[in-house]
């Protein structure tokens, strides 16, 4: 047999998985979640950087996340970082830190971050057509070039299907087990 066509390209359906992965880590359900933050950049000594590499970050319950900067100097600077973020999250300075209390999620919240989650995993599909896409051309181009026969052409876009079918199944997992988080009060 000749190449595995679906080889080359395995790191880009695995990627996608992973990128999936985080985008609904920092989708807020109804715990704390330290991940929440992963997306806050703060301007901190003279560039933006990432609050996890400026301060610890912590959940003493299911309610609160508490950030403590190693500089308390950034203080402001991460607050004003995580106000930008866009979290709907309101961060108050306690002390030398950072507290942020999640308010409870109404139904209607809920049922909001679904959507949102439902849109993330069609973007996660979206990049499997893309790659599986790349790597038909590439079979029927081989083909085309008399490398490999009509039958293996076939064979190999029949284990394409097969592939992208078990990410998509994948995929499908993930957003069912994202969807019992948020719906859990």
């Amino acid at each position: 047999m000749h190449k595995d066509f679906f080889a080359e390209f395995r790191p880009e359906f695995q990627d996608a998985i992973e990128h999936l992965k985080g985008e609904l880590s920092s989708l807020r359900t109804g715990r704390a979640n330290p991940s929440m933050l992963d997306n806050v950049m703060v301007e901190a000594y003279g560039s933006k950087q990432p609050i996890v590499g400026l301060a610890s970050i912590s959940t003493p319950d299911a309610r609160t996340i508490l950030i403590e900067p190693w500089d308390k100097s950034i203080l402001k600077d991460i607050e004003r970082g995580i106000q930008e973020a866009k979290l709907n999250l309101n961060p108050v300075i306690q002390g030398q830190g950072i507290r942020l209390s999640l308010p409870a999620l109404t139904e209607d919240g809920r049922k909001a971050l679904i959507k949102i989650m439902n849109e993330k995993l069609e973007q996660a599909r979206v990049g499997f057509r893309t790659a599986r896409e790349k790597v038909r051309a590439e079979v029927i181009r081989a083909e085309k070039a008399k490398e490999i026969s009509e039958d293996e052409k076939y064979r190999f876009l029949e284990q394409l299907d097969k592939n992208v079918a078990g990410f998509n199944e994948q995929v499908k997992q993930i957003g069912a087990e994202k969807e019992k988080e948020i719906m859990t009060i």
